[in-house]
């Protein structure tokens, strides 16, 4: 009885936390195709001010790889309105901070202001929206500072080139094959009037989603919204990427060196479905139980008992068309990659054929349940989940839903998931190893 009455309990703390999470929006389109999302939320005077645009790398020419993180930063040049250099400037002398950033699937845009500079951050994301500066100055200067950043975060970074790897040899034809950062070359190799026409053709308003979250009134925010952004005119369609990969049948062995390192990588990579699928949220779910805290069956077996690793992670890398999900390795002493693999498939097959306990299906939920309440409980956490939400997964009422989704899983599904995307012959095993001396002069 009293057990019974424990889960009950637990039950209605946690739909009750769930209710206060309850995450209230509004949202529109405008004649232009921009869809606006309105949230408002009154606890401090601060404002998020965000655009994600739907264009990522996987949208780049193959023989111009790099384009939409270099827009990332080129869009921030300045604008006919703001001359070039001045946008930290202004956004600093008004109180507020901002940033950017890209991934395979969308490029977005943020700034956070003290809320009676909302009409400010909302005229400067509709100016690098309307009329941005593209020039050969400006382009110039971007490509030195993005060369930069691949020196210091990729190259010459220990293990800097790991997930770059990993793409290219699980996908062949998707453009996901490239990362983000993209090829130098071909950023040598642009024109200005190839930027410039990347620029016309995604950074349009009925490619984005414009979300304006925090100490606002929904009826002055929607006036601000109108008389800057409402002018900009609707661009052409937006092609979508629509490739498929060959299935994998039989296992792909790959080599890559790295001078930055003196121990391996060992990684376990599996190509699985879209973000969007339900399979994709189970995947979640394995990673947190297979190495997810010290509890975790790779954690407790490998790495503490068996010491046969320095460190050990499991991660499903979601994304939009196809994800990837990962298993990585640093091997202890002289342990090899055989050796660490047959206990990593062992425990993957021990997954597959087995259902976890109740106790570890309980803390799973939990773990999610912590994830949902805090993933929302920061407001420029909370701007992106909506962008994402409408832009990518294409429902944004999933602020509210998703956790609901990892409810409803169940260790047959986990079991089951495993049994079907983690499978030996449709993988690739990738030795990510220390270069040889002459091979890194």
């Amino acid at each position: 009885m009293r057990k019974s009455l424990t889960a009950l309990a637990t039950t209605l703390l946690i739909s009750s936390v769930a209710l206060a999470q309850k995450v209230e929006f509004e949202e529109y389109t405008l004649d232009n195709g921009l869809h606006v999302v309105l949230h408002q939320d009154k606890s401090a005077p601060v404002v998020v001010t965000s655009v994600m645009y739907h264009v990522g790398a996987k949208d780049e020419n193959p023989e111009r790889t790099g384009f939409a993180h270099f827009f990332e930063h080129l869009l921030f040049e300045g604008t006919e309105n703001i001359e070039r250099g001045e946008w930290f400037k202004l956004v600093t002398a008004n109180g507020g901070h901002n940033n950017a950033n890209t991934s395979d699937d969308r490029t977005y845009y943020y700034e956070v202001f003290p809320s009676n500079n909302l009409e400010l951050a909302i005229w400067m994301e509709s100016d690098r929206l309307l009329q941005p500066v593209i020039n050969q100055i400006g382009v110039d200067t971007q490509n030195e500072v993005v060369k930069e950043e691949k020196r210091l975060r990729v190259d010459n970074s220990p293990y800097g080139n790991w997930i770059t790897e990993v793409k290219k040899n699980l996908f062949k034809k998707h453009p996901y094959r490239w990362a983000p950062i993209g090829s130098m070359e071909h950023l040598d190799a642009a024109t200005l009037e190839e930027f410039q026409a990347f620029n016309k053709k995604f950074y349009v308003p009925n490619n984005a989603v414009l979300v304006i979250a925090g100490d606002i009134e929904f009826a002055k925010t929607k006036e601000l919204v109108q008389k800057y952004f409402g002018v900009i005119k609707k661009g052409a369609n937006v092609p979508r990427v629509n490739i498929q990969e060959d299935p994998i049948t039989s296992a792909i062995h790959a080599t890559a060196e790295d001078p930055n390192i003196q121990i391996p990588m060992y990684i376990t990579a599996y190509r699985t479905p879209s973000m969007k699928t339900r399979d994709a949220r189970v995947l979640d779910m394995i990673s947190s139980y297979l190495s997810g805290g010290k509890s975790s069956p790779m954690q407790k077996k490998i790495v503490d008992e068996k010491k046969m690793a320095l460190q050990l992670f499991a991660f499903n890398y979601a994304q939009e068309d196809y994800g990837m999900y990962l298993i990585a390795g640093l091997p202890m002493g002289d342990t090899t990659r055989e050796a660490l693999q047959k206990e990593i498939d062992a425990e993957i097959t021990k997954l597959q054929t087995e259902l976890i306990s109740e106790r570890d299906y309980q803390k799973l939920q939990n773990d999610f349940e912590n994830r949902y309440v805090s993933q929302n409980s920061d407001l420029e956490g909370l701007a992106e989940n909506l962008a994402t939400n409408y832009l990518l997964y294409g429902d944004i009422n999933l602020i509210n839903e998703e956790i609901n989704i990892y409810r409803s899983i169940t260790r047959e599904e986990i079991r089951d998931v495993a049994k079907k995307y983690l499978q030996s012959n449709a993988r690739l095993l990738l030795d990510y190893v220390p270069a040889k001396e002459d091979s890194a002069k």
